[in-house]
């Protein structure tokens, strides 16, 4: 009797979201589902990235397609022949580039790629956004751009996404990431700062305002008292810009605020983040950050009362605005002086109401003024920093004439940003190159922008060709290496690293220097010049504390530079200068994290699963990069690690930025606005340059357990 086989009826492959979601339930061993994750990105390739693309066959046609449909920039592509395109384009897909997350892909084709205009239809891969981004920084040089798709493509190097996102592309947005103005105690500069913001939110920035200069409120005005209605007014116009110019309703518009802690309005200032705020005054989207110079920490350790000082009297005594002032060393002149008006409060008093506003808020981020200009490398004074508070940059006031035309252009600033990922950057074949092929692309984004609708934010950049090289992946690095976040090798590490990182962007951009025979304006007048910058790199050895440490970078075949380097290095920049004014920042790097499946910044994780809200798609589970079932234990949360040891990371790194980094401090439900006092003087003390939010755990997911549920759990 003949016997009919019949076939198994095939399992259903499941969707994509659901694939992801497998992520936050362990398997039947009681593991986590990393594979699940996996597979997820690669069905969202296949149910949803492919059959959403435009097909082209050959390079070709799809240029030739982007170019006439107004896609693509042509002048980016004429600077180069049509084989060296081909070429860098066969480059970029021979190193077959995955997405290591479902997370990443989706970021990636949601955040980045070239759409059709309707939004329906993808237009470009990875490897073709690298490719564009590459071509368009490189202006022309072909070494350039085969070294950046090497990098790029490679995770080694990630520009920031105003620059990732817009590089090519004939409909785009500016390449720079965020800009700093200064406002002066004028209805000109007030008027033209709201005109800022509208021309640099409409253009996808976010945009910081010092306020410090604003004379307060019941100031005289023309020598009439009690005219001035303050600080809060002005907020108010900045937010409400912001609003309006939204880039179209893409990106909403983001601001910050910044303001002295000696400012008479400063009270009002933090009022405005209340939870119970009166709506008269409530700011909803603004950021706020407060600048505290040394001697506010030195008036509450005495528990002495504080004064604040009317700008408006501080610059007619001076003849400079407040902002420009050092309040540390004019302090008690000014409070001897009967010339200045002012008031007191306790200084407890104004640290006690900080933490009671970041407790509520997570707000205001805090500059520590005076640690800021001990170790600014650049003639003139900084009195702010930026929405992510990591810029620190000189900045000169704008005067007006009677018809509101200009009298004296100033010096604002605006940030060009990129980062490394540690971890691959450490895997790098020649560590040296890949950070002078970062210094060389986030020097052209600063060279290929031009914002004249905001004449100082122009000068500045011209004038400055500052950059902001970043990193991130420092726990995801530490983890795959089997070394705790905050431990004895971890703090080691960061130093050393972040010291050979330094090293080597200052040869590139004094390579650059000697190539352009140019410097940036005012390098004759900075401590590069002067060689006392060099002098702690010169007068001492910087070596590994640990085997661990020395390990890791004798394994990687990177060399940690030497007193000789050092000599040597300052010879070739006193003799030939710098480029760029500025080298390092460290932002907070949200998305490009994702894509290039970095931990965040220089921070811990959050979460060893992180769950993020993306959209329509709803719940979306992140895996900590280099996290595996047998490496949970180097994996703890920011919150369980908590501020000193993230502190303790964050001041090995910071004595080698010229600029700051992103700091932000994690505590658990259980905290007191005493232990947010405490980190604050902790981080001050250690030689932190600023704080950017505080973070509170969440009561609801405090001790929740969920069976089955990895997120709930860990």
């Amino acid at each position: 009797m003949a016997v009919t086989l019949t076939e198994a009826p095939a399992k259903p492959v499941m969707d994509y979201h659901s694939l992801n979601a497998m992520l936050n339930l362990y398997g039947p061993n009681g593991e986590i589902q990393f594979d699940k994750d996996k597979e997820a990105a690669k069905q969202y390739f296949l149910q949803h990235v492919n059959q959403n693309t435009v097909f082209f066959h050959t390079l070709r046609e799809r240029l030739d397609y982007l170019v006439e449909n107004e896609y693509y920039e042509q002048a980016v592509l004429d600077q180069y022949s049509f084989e060296f395109i081909t070429r860098l384009n066969d480059l970029a897909y021979s190193k077959k580039f995955r997405f290591q997350t479902f997370l990443g892909a989706f970021k990636f084709y949601t955040s980045y790629t070239l759409k059709t205009f309707d939004g329906k239809r993808y237009l470009e891969r990875y490897e073709d956004r690298v490719v564009m981004a590459a071509l368009s920084l490189a202006g022309g040089d072909e070494t350039l751009a085969v070294d950046l798709v090497e990098e790029m493509i490679g995770g080694r190097f990630q520009p920031a996404t105003p620059t990732f996102l817009n590089t090519g592309k004939k409909q785009r947005g500016e390449l720079v990431s965020c800009f700093l103005l200064r406002i002066e105690d004028n209805m000109e500069s007030i008027g033209r700062s709201i005109n800022s913001a509208l021309q640099l939110s409409k253009r996808g920035g976010g945009v910081a305002f010092a306020l410090t200069n604003i004379r307060e409120a019941g100031a005289p005005i023309k020598q009439i008292e009690n005219q001035s209605s303050g600080i809060i007014p002005v907020m108010k116009l900045l937010e409400d810009s912001f609003s309006y110019a939204n880039q179209l309703g893409a990106r909403q518009g983001a601001g910050a605020v910044y303001l002295q802690a000696h400012h008479p309005d400063i009270m009002r200032f933090l009022d405005t983040k209340r939870e119970n705020a009166d709506e008269k005054i409530r700011i909803k989207t603004l950021s706020l950050g407060v600048v505290v110079p040394d001697i506010t920490f030195e008036l509450a350790k005495k528990d002495e009362d504080m004064y604040l000082f009317s700008p408006y009297d501080v610059e007619r005594v001076y003849g400079v605005p407040f902002a420009d002032i050092s309040v540390t060393e004019k302090y008690h002149e000014m409070v001897d002086d009967p010339r200045i008006k002012k008031s007191k409060m306790k200084a407890r008093d104004f640290f006690q109401t900080i933490a009671e506003i970041q407790f509520e808020s997570g707000y205001p981020y805090i500059m520590f003024e005076d640690t800021v200009n001990r170790e600014n490398p650049i003639a003139g004074r900084i009195n702010m920093s930026n929405l992510c508070s990591e810029i620190l940059q000189v900045n000169t006031p704008t005067t007006y004439n009677d018809d509101l035309s200009y009298d004296e252009i100033g010096k604002d600033i605006s940030c060009n940003l990129g980062s490394m990922n540690i971890a691959l950057a450490m895997d790098s074949p020649d560590f040296g190159k890949t950070i002078e092929t970062a210094i060389r692309g986030l020097s052209a984004v600063s060279d290929m922008s031009h914002i004249g609708s905001v004449p100082s934010i122009e000068k500045g950049n011209d004038a400055s060709h500052a950059i902001g090289l970043g990193q991130m992946n420092l726990h995801g690095y530490l983890a795959r290496e089997r070394v705790y976040y905050g431990s004895e090798e971890g703090i080691d590490f960061t130093n050393i690293y972040f010291y050979t990182v330094l090293f080597h962007a200052l040869r590139a951009s004094n390579r650059i220097a000697m190539e352009r025979k140019q410097t940036f304006a005012g390098f004759r007048d900075s401590k590069y010049a002067d060689g006392t910058f060099f002098e702690k790199y010169t007068d001492r050895v910087w070596a590994p504390a640990t085997t661990r440490v020395a390990e890791l970078f004798s394994n990687a075949g990177i060399a940690i530079p030497t007193q000789a380097d050092w000599a040597a290095l300052k010879a070739s920049v006193q003799e030939h200068g710098i480029y760029n004014q500025n080298l390092q920042a460290v932002p907070p790097t949200g998305s490009i994290s994702y894509i290039n499946n970095s931990t965040s910044s220089i921070h811990p994780v959050a979460s060893k699963i992180e769950i993020r809200k993306e959209g329509k798609i709803g719940r979306v589970y992140y895996p900590a990069p280099y996290l595996t079932n047998d490496n949970l234990d180097y994996y703890q949360d920011a919150y369980e690690i908590g501020p000193e040891k993230i502190i303790d990371t964050y001041a090995a790194a910071t004595q080698h930025v010229d600029q700051g980094l992103s700091l932000t401090l994690f505590f658990k439900d259980t905290v007191t606005t005493r232990d947010i006092n405490k980190a604050q003087i902790y981080a001050w003390r250690k030689g932190i340059k600023t704080i950017y939010y505080i973070r509170l755990r969440q009561l609801a997911l405090e001790g929740t357990e969920v069976d089955g549920c990895v997120s709930c759990m860990l």
